[in-house]
């Protein structure tokens, strides 16, 4: 259930930000990189992001700036990624579906109804980042700082008690979106694929009925006005990460280069931060909106079948997104982490205590 992406799509491609004025004293900007999100202004995530690149600014002594353009003004990914390639762009912050479309390979670990928790999400991805890393690189890409933007629920209008009630209902599938088509063709679900910007008027229009997100995406995008529920059993986690085109960033001389990666790194833990900080608020917002949280036993024969249709899905995707070993090394970094922390049960679920 990988729609999740108005999610990511709702931070990470702040990617560093605006054009931030000259400080005193310091030359014009040697390298403008020029990059492209959907993000509003004035959330903690983007305000992360702007600390990122004021840091930048001003450690490399304004040899470097970013110029962002906000508020998807440069359109989706997919349109991001054609700027890019064309030059108008130099990179951006980008979800599993974006990075996806330069490393096919990277959206291994969002494969559904794996992750339990944050810890383990870190664990397998921390492991798989110098292979996904040394990837975009012979793509041309120079990946900035790589996070997590949280775990994706799936809000609907009417309740989905069980799966004959599911199949009955109007899914949105991102269009071209690999995860979630193999996911809703093992649950025998024929969804409608639309672009995130799309969403909004189909929610209104009852085109669709259920879309699935994170918490902050459907109160950033006000998805959740048209809702009256939400899973309280998570799918997924938005895999997000900043990226510029090689050939700008062999522009850059390699003492502010060794800068900017440091500064992205510390900065990218903050970002993770403030994103969780975004959910947290935006549950309560939804909470206090009217919309009910559905509880699910996973030891229930329907929430079973949801996860052996999800491990359907992934095994077929095998070969078209990601080798078998990638998947076999992913599913074997879960096991390691779940032995070596054997206490550490915790679902990321909102209906505990429901």
């Amino acid at each position: 259930m990988k729609t999740l992406y108005a999610v990511l799509v709702t931070f990470v491609m702040a990617a560093m930000i605006s054009s931030l004025p000259t400080p005193a004293g310091a030359q014009e900007a040697k390298v403008v990189i020029k990059m492209a999100t959907l993000a509003p202004k004035g959330t903690a995530v983007a305000k992360a992001f702007e600390e990122l690149a004021s840091q930048i600014r001003e450690k490399t002594l304004g040899e470097v700036t970013f110029k962002t353009y906000w508020g998807g003004v440069q359109g989706d990914e997919k349109d991001v990624m054609r700027k890019i390639k064309l030059g108008q762009l130099h990179g951006g912050g980008f979800m599993g579906p974006g990075l996806g479309l330069i490393v096919p390979e990277v959206r291994v670990t969002e494969i559904p109804y794996v992750f339990r928790n944050y810890e383990e999400v870190g664990y397998v991805r921390k492991k798989l980042q110098p292979d996904m890393n040394r990837l975009f690189e012979e793509k041309g890409f120079k990946v900035l700082g790589w996070m997590d933007l949280g775990f994706v629920y799936t809000f609907s209008k009417v309740p989905l008690t069980d799966l004959m009630v599911a199949r009955k209902q109007k899914w949105w599938a991102m269009e071209g979106e690999p995860i979630s088509q193999a996911v809703y063709q093992a649950l025998e679900i024929s969804p409608i694929s639309l672009s995130i910007s799309d969403v909004a008027t189909s929610l209104s229009t009852n085109l669709i009925d259920c879309a699935n997100t994170t918490p902050f995406g459907a109160v950033a995008f006000q998805w959740y006005t048209r809702f009256r529920y939400m899973t309280g059993y998570p799918s997924t986690n938005i895999l997000g990460a900043t990226i510029v085109k090689k050939d700008i960033w062999d522009r850059i001389s390699p003492p502010s280069q060794k800068i900017i990666m440091e500064v992205a790194a510390a900065q990218h833990l903050k970002i993770e931060k403030a994103t969780r900080y975004e959910d947290a608020k935006s549950i309560d917002l939804l909470r206090k909106s009217g919309i009910q949280i559905v509880k699910y036993d996973i030891k229930d024969k329907e929430m079973q079948y949801v996860f052996d249709a999800s491990k359907k899905a992934r095994e077929s995707l095998v070969g078209r997104l990601y080798p078998r070993e990638l998947l076999d090394r992913t599913m074997s970094l879960v096991e390691e982490y779940r032995k070596s922390h054997p206490s550490d049960t915790t679902v990321i679920r909102l209906d505990q205590g429901q």
